[in-house]
């Protein structure tokens, strides 16, 4: 087992800058309670600010340099006053999904007792499922080589065999997983099959991957479905997988029945490297004001332990990652914080002290 991880730390832009020092400061407090591993941070400088002083987003040995990274885990980029000379915003965590091959998007949809409840309905039952995106090809294919003349704009929408088996195979494996945790154990598809003929591709993969799995449940379901049933019936759902622009549009559907995307982590994944990175974005409106919620920053660190506890046998790691989690879920519990999103005042460093003392308390997993 290894006693130290290289990390990668990207923390961009906006209110990405902000939450990262926190971040940091809650992943040793995890990880010296559990009598874990040591995080050597390599820090890194990117994104559209970066651009605007050096005419560059990403240069190219420091991408050398978080690819060589045990693990990336990044803040938030782009700022809307910034853009490259096509309209484009600066988006170098683009860049790391496609150049590292960062297949499968993971977007946890959990809802935490105490945040306040967007959703109608039934407000009693569990909203935790995960959605996956698949992130390197689909509608975002060709987004580095726009073909637009004065009359019409062209956009190519992309799906390969290879990249829908290994995006599939990913997803039933984290069903599986999940199974094991007492989820239920399916894995649902999102498409638009009954239209497209590359959806209908995409659905007749999915099956016959389904077909490796015949201890885990498999359904289809239409995107414009889903988007209503997402918001009727969360509860219902435990792994859902679709194509990239897809899941950019239901990720966030399912982060608004959680509270917000202060409250959504993510990562994406390929088969050696991986980013987490929380869900929003930098939040120019709130940046240098202290506001800015730091938890979807927070539970984006956690996965990331989990991740390489998995890679790396390192049961430490998944311990170190609950701890966090369980801080978290208590700070909320105690109904005393409520942030900016919510009309609260509990800002970064409020949410930061809180989930802190819950780490070091009796709510730790390693305590």
């Amino acid at each position: 087992m290894k006693s130290s991880f290289d990390i990668a730390v990207l923390p961009g832009d906006g209110i990405g800058q902000e939450v990262m020092k926190p971040c940091l400061e809650v992943l040793d407090c995890a990880l010296e309670l559990c009598a874990g591993p040591t995080l050597n941070y390599q820090m890194i400088d990117c994104g559209a600010e970066y651009y605007s002083r050096t005419g560059i987003s990403f240069a190219e040995e420091d991408f050398a340099r978080a690819k060589a990274a045990d693990a990336i885990l990044l803040g938030a980029m782009g700022l809307p006053s910034v853009r490259y000379p096509d309209g484009r915003e600066i988006a170098p965590q683009l860049e790391l999904r496609e150049r590292l091959k960062l297949y499968a998007g993971v977007r946890p949809i959990r809802f935490f007792p105490g945040v306040p409840k967007t959703l109608a309905g039934n407000r009693n039952v569990e909203i935790d499922f995960v959605l996956i995106r698949e992130s390197t090809e689909g509608l975002f294919s060709t987004r580095t080589q726009p073909d637009v003349t004065p009359e019409r704009a062209i956009d190519k929408l992309i799906i390969t065999r290879e990249v829908s088996e290994r995006l599939f195979d990913f997803s039933f494996r984290l069903a599986r997983q999940r199974k094991t945790q007492g989820y239920r154990g399916r894995v649902t598809c999102i498409d638009k099959a009954n239209v497209l003929g590359s959806f209908y591709f995409f659905r007749q993969i999915f099956l016959e991957v389904a077909t490796r799995y015949p201890d885990i449940e498999a359904d289809a379901v239409y995107v414009d479905a889903m988007a209503m049933n997402l918001v009727k019936r969360p509860w219902d759902y435990d792994v859902v997988v679709t194509e990239n622009m897809f899941g950019d549009i239901l990720s966030d559907l399912g982060a608004g029945l959680i509270g917000g995307l202060g409250m959504a982590p993510s990562a994406d994944c390929g088969d050696t490297n991986a980013v987490f990175q929380p869900s929003h974005g930098t939040a120019p409106d709130i940046m240098g004001q202290g506001k800015a919620n730091p938890t979807a920053m927070f539970l984006s660190a956690a996965m990331m332990l989990d991740w390489l506890a998995d890679r790396y046998q390192s049961p430490v790691c998944n311990r170190a990652a609950e701890s966090i989690r369980a801080a978290v879920a208590a700070t909320f519990a105690s109904g005393r914080y409520l942030t900016c999103e919510f009309g609260g005042t509990s800002g970064t460093g409020t949410i930061t002290d809180a989930v802190l003392e819950n780490l070091k308390g009796e709510q730790s997993c390693c305590a």
